[in-house]
């Protein structure tokens, strides 16, 4: 009973580090459930539960993400991570670094460190654990991870946008930003944008898309401003919602069934990427999914005049 206890008050700690360093939601949970078997096995009550259960879910963690490389790579278009909704863990002293390494931009630079790298830099830059806790997490020496510590802090900076926006006035520009979008406003959206705005989106082949993508405020503005009359019409709903952290949109059909997320990326007051996640198997977590090709039929029959 003491470690089922023990284990279910670490347990958001532990998907928390799953999830920073796979980017998926069902894997992280898998590495979590593991963990919990391997926990239950061990004859022995360890010293720190807590850097054991960490380490156990890092290690594993470390193994399926080298395996989730290789399906990367032969992934069809953009990767995205699997959207997140609200991270399970808290830390108020380090509120700051857990909202800004879940986002989506964060786990996208992640995804250029070696697998060791980014279980260092979790760990350590994240959560705050000591290089000896690290060390004994991922299996090398305190030296060997304070160098991958230097090297992934390097590169995680080298692609860090250097100007952040304050919560506050991001939330009121996402506001202003899906009022716009759901009126169709190609105006408002455009002065929302930045000028080298772009729409990506992550389809897996298994959903409808725009190309490899839309590039540039007018262009952006004119294709999010047609995308929502014809949906309403067929009782689409755009629901804003906070994801990974930063502002977002799930859309959902008729029958509230999930068929894509949006998430903003804002940057000095305005909006520099949009990233949308088509995936069908990347949205299962949020609820049932919808059937998009239908959706877009459908979408396309009620664009039409009568």
């Amino acid at each position: 009973m003491i470690r089922t206890e023990e284990f279910q008050e670490l347990r958001p700690l532990l998907f928390s580090i799953a999830y920073r360093i796979l980017g998926s939601v069902s894997e992280a949970e898998d590495a979590v459930q593991e963990t919990w078997l391997r926990y239950e096995a061990t004859p022995t009550q360890p010293i720190s539960t807590k850097a054991f259960l960490s380490a156990v879910v890092t290690r594993i963690s470390i193994d399926v993400l080298r395996s989730a490389r290789v399906r990367r790579e032969e992934y069809v278009g953009s990767w995205f991570p699997e959207p997140l909704l609200t991270d399970p863990y808290e830390d108020p002293e380090r509120s700051a670094e857990l909202a800004d390494s879940v986002s989506m931009a964060a786990l996208l630079l992640l995804e250029r460190l070696s697998a060791l790298e980014r279980a260092v830099f979790v760990l350590r830059e994240v959560f705050g654990f000591s290089f000896p806790e690290v060390a004994s997490a991922v299996g090398r020496s305190e030296a060997a991870c304070r160098q991958l510590a230097v090297r992934a802090r390097r590169h995680m900076d080298a692609g860090r946008a250097r100007f952040e926006t304050d919560r506050r006035e991001r939330d009121e520009l996402s506001e202003r930003f899906f009022d716009a979008f759901r009126k169709g406003e190609v105006a408002g959206l455009r002065e929302l944008l930045t000028a080298d705005v772009q729409m990506v989106g992550d389809s897996g082949g298994k959903a409808p898309l725009w190309g490899k993508g839309v590039f540039g405020a007018d262009n952006v503005a004119r294709v999010l401003a047609a995308i929502v009359p014809p949906f309403a019409r067929i009782g689409g709903v755009v629901e804003p919602h906070e994801l990974n952290g930063q502002p977002g949109a799930i859309f959902r059909d008729r029958d509230g069934k999930v068929l894509n997320v949006l998430a903003l990326d804002i940057r000095d007051g305005r909006i520099q990427m949009i990233r949308a996640v088509l995936n069908p198997d990347k949205l299962g977590h949020l609820g049932p999914v919808a059937d998009a090709w239908a959706v877009m039929r459908e979408a396309n029959q009620a664009r039409r005049p009568d």
